[in-house]
């Protein structure tokens, strides 16, 4: 399956392009950006995991998207559906470069990825995996609804991270979103 392309109001999620790499390298140099999505690496290993989530389309079916913001073309990160072997669960993640934290891009997109997910794959519920010390990350699943679901243990090469899943039902999400409009 390619991936879609989504729009809100503000972003366009879109596949992941090999013109995408200049951004993803940047995002994965910073040690802010990159601390809690797998921590700082060099360009090439930024390919490798950009390449992984790209393949993940042809595999799974899904996976995270590039996230645009319409105003400038910029790409500014990556979110959507993530599930490799060995992951707790069907997660909705982001990872967004520090220029845009802050401005409610991550909970738009994470939104739009979310009911993607539910309409489009099926999902019976979605997690984030999320540090402990991550609390602008814990703060934005308690804004889209999601309760701590407890220590999960992540795959190797990852399975040294303190990590918590935040999560809820198919159900819930969309009982929520009911209730908001």
């Amino acid at each position: 399956m390619s991936a879609p392309t989504i729009e809100t109001d503000r972003l366009i999620l879109r596949g992941i392009e090999q013109q995408d790499l200049d951004g993803w390298a940047a995002l994965m140099a910073d040690s802010d950006s990159a601390r809690f999505i797998g921590g700082v690496m060099g360009r090439e290993a930024a390919w490798r995991s950009m390449a992984a989530m790209a393949g993940a389309w042809t595999l799974k079916g899904f996976s995270m998207f590039s996230v645009i913001e319409k105003a400038t073309g910029r790409w500014i990160g990556r979110l959507g559906p993530w599930q490799p072997e060995g992951w707790p669960g069907t997660e909705v993640g982001w990872g967004l470069v520090r220029s845009a934290w802050g401005q409610g891009y991550a909970a738009e997109g994470a939104t739009a990825a979310i009911d993607w997910a539910f309409a489009t794959l099926g999902w019976s519920g979605v997690i984030h995996v999320i540090d402990p010390d991550n609390a602008p990350s814990i703060a934005l699943a308690e804004r889209l609804g999601s309760t701590d679901r407890g220590p999960v243990q992540l795959p190797p090469p990852l399975d040294h991270f303190n990590v918590r899943a935040w999560g809820q039902s198919r159900e819930q999400w969309l009982s929520r979103c009911a209730a908001q409009r």
